[in-house]
């Protein structure tokens, strides 16, 4: 059971890597292909958009074909569209790479997630989504290596042999799988079938995917336009905007790590009010009309605060709404989330077209308030429900 969890640890790499390439390198990309730098927002919108597709209906598919077989499948699925990418003559023949993409994260992302939601411990969760940020601070380093030496492609072409690997690992474990699987297992995460509708007439799972959709809003955001706005407005190279981000990556990572480490000593709601708290002077930080050093300091603290949040929120999910429901519920929660992240760089676009880019941090802030609020009243629900369990 170790080495299953340190493959589905491997996995969360790989589910990290391709999420912030498109930011790190996209100041390059639109320079070279000559397209306005709004475009960014039509990829992610696809990506995102098929992300939320492939979550929302991924319980159907993970019940039939298993989370192994289903994560092997959908990783080779991202490598594929990472070479893609890395040979992409235009930016329309990046179109069709990010369909494919889409589809793969989402699946990952759901069958994991609740995989280790019901057979393992808080702190698994943490660590888990923390080697997710060790995929994503993974690749804006790999990009700044290869932009300030053969350009973007071959950051992409990096990536793709991290994917690979992580494939092959995949491929190589699907017999371990079944060994560690029993039958109480197997039960569990099959589940009961929840329709979108029998959801939405749910009012504590119309708030948490609130919840999901703003914090990973502001994740998506800082990731796809921290670099870009640390170039327009604050005069970095783009080689130091891609470094910046592999910081706010860092700062996830710490904060995911951290977390994982206190869970036996403080509850994962303690953990998420934490993790909330210190968003608020790092939001404020960026809004201050501070030199450019000072604004990396402050999307490190967005990651450390908000990084927490996410795995949090989806470890709680069986408690919350019982293991039978879990899985459908884990679907819908993720891909509200990727709405979150499908609708956030189209509105940093406009805002950013229609103001200038400078004002990109009051989304921010809009954001956060959404989320307390939103946040605020789910613990209230859930209160008097008496299912607020502060033991977990």
């Amino acid at each position: 059971m170790a080495f299953l969890l340190v493959v589905i640890y491997v996995a969360f790499i790989g589910l990290g890597v391709p999420d912030s390439l498109i930011g790190s390198a996209w100041p390059a990309i639109h320079t070279e292909m000559n397209i306005p730098v709004e475009a960014v927002s039509i990829l992610t919108f696809i990506i995102s958009g098929c992300t939320v597709l492939s979550s929302m209906f991924s319980a159907g598919i993970l019940n039939k074909l298993g989370t192994a077989k289903v994560t092997a499948f959908s990783t080779a699925m991202t490598a594929v569209a990472l070479i893609g990418f890395s040979v992409a003559p235009s930016f329309w023949f990046m179109i069709p790479l990010a369909v494919i993409l889409g589809f793969g994260a989402g699946a990952i992302d759901s069958g994991l997630n609740n995989y280790v939601a019901l057979h393992f411990k808080a702190s698994h969760m943490n660590f888990l989504h923390c080697f997710y940020g060790v995929g994503v601070s993974l690749s804006p380093y790999l990009m700044s290596q290869a932009l300030s030496d053969t350009g973007w492609r071959n950051g992409y072409r990096y990536a793709f042999y991290v994917q690979l690997f992580i494939t092959i690992l995949l491929l190589v474990s699907l017999p371990l799988w079944k060994k560690t699987s029993s039958a109480q297992q197997d039960k569990e995460e099959k589940g009961v079938n929840l329709s979108l509708f029998q959801m939405i007439k749910m009012p504590e799972v119309r708030l948490v995917w609130i919840i999901m959709l703003a914090t990973n809003a502001i994740e998506y955001a800082c990731g796809v336009w921290g670099s870009t706005y640390l170039v327009t407005e604050k005069g970095f190279e783009a080689e130091h905007g891609a470094l910046a981000l592999t910081v706010y990556y860092v700062g996830m990572s710490v904060g995911r790590f951290v977390s994982g480490l206190l869970s036996d000593k403080i509850s994962t709601w303690k953990r998420i009010g934490i993790g909330a708290f210190i968003l608020a002077p790092a939001i404020i930080i960026m809004l201050l009309p501070l030199p450019g050093i000072v604004s990396v300091v402050g999307l490190f603290l967005i990651g450390l605060g908000n990084g927490s949040i996410y795995p949090n929120m989806i470890h709680l999910t069986p408690h919350n709404f019982g293991k039978e429901a879990s899985q459908s519920i884990m679907g819908s929660q993720i891909a509200f989330a990727y709405m979150g992240v499908m609708l956030a760089p189209p509105m940093v676009s406009i805002i950013s077209g229609l103001f200038g880019i400078g004002v990109y941090p009051v989304l921010l802030a809009f954001l956060y308030v959404i989320m307390i609020v939103a946040l605020k009243l789910f613990i209230n629900k859930l209160k008097k429900q008496n299912r607020y369990d502060t033991k977990v």
